[in-house]
């Protein structure tokens, strides 16, 4: 037997050699520090908006809720006895003059309920009535009353009378020009500013006045608006300013 060489042929003969390639690799361009820090920006810009709108959504959501369950969501039965006023109007940024002289401007009443009444310094049988309605309204109120300040409109600079130093304890006076008062108070037709009581909110604005001369049996009416507007405020409304 012939000698011959029978084992197989190596990896080497049977397998070609691979070339010898470069690895191919594929460069993704990265933004810069710049445009980074401007798209990290863009983000906190965007997510505190939503924040802000946010809370002030939840800020505003109690005062949104009380006016609408007044005015939208009551019974057709429950018939408001007081005129809403609409467009509501704001305090207007006016000085007024406290009986000792010093000055005050009505913005700085904000804070409380106000029920308002309107009359010169002589206080004649009229406006005698509608400080004693107002200080009984007030005081129908009971543990509610401090939500609700009373305040006379003086519409000229008279001597206040002396006889009414007791019925005006607690009560705000402040000196006004008539003028001032007919472009702020609006009255019904064929009436003055000084027939009426005016309802004011803690946020500054004249949203209701009551029929002109009220009387013993409008008051108990009255009464009724007060408590409803003090009931659907009394989630966002604290007594004191």
């Amino acid at each position: 037997m012939s000698g011959s060489n029978s084992s197989p042929p190596s990896a080497v003969h049977a397998l070609p050699a691979a070339a010898d390639e470069p690895l191919g690799l594929t460069v993704h361009s990265m933004p810069s520090p710049r445009q980074a820090l401007a798209g990290a920006e863009g983000r906190r810009t965007v997510q505190g908006r939503w924040k802000m709108i946010f809370v002030l959504l939840c800020c505003a959501a109690p005062v949104i809720a009380s006016y609408f369950t007044y005015y939208v969501v009551r019974p057709e039965s429950r018939s408001v006895y007081g005129e809403l006023i609409d467009p509501q109007r704001p305090l207007p940024n006016i000085a007024a003059t406290l009986p000792d002289g010093t000055t005050q401007r009505l913005p700085s009443l904000k804070g409380q309920w106000l029920l308002l009444t309107v009359a010169d310094a002589g206080c004649d049988a009229l406006c005698e009535q509608q400080l004693y309605l107002q200080r009984q309204l007030r005081e129908s109120l009971g543990r509610e009353k401090d939500r609700l300040d009373r305040v006379w409109l003086v519409s000229d600079d008279k001597p206040l009378p002396e006889r009414l130093a007791n019925g005006l304890r607690g009560a705000t006076v402040l000196r006004l020009p008539a003028a001032e008062v007919a472009k702020w108070l609006p009255a019904a037709a064929g009436h003055a500013p000084a027939e009426h009581l005016f309802v004011v909110d803690p946020l500054g604005n004249l949203m209701m006045r009551f029929p002109a001369r009220m009387d013993a049996a409008g008051a108990s009416r009255g009464k009724r608006d007060l408590d409803r507007l003090l009931r659907a405020s009394s989630s966002w409304d604290e007594a004191g300013r």
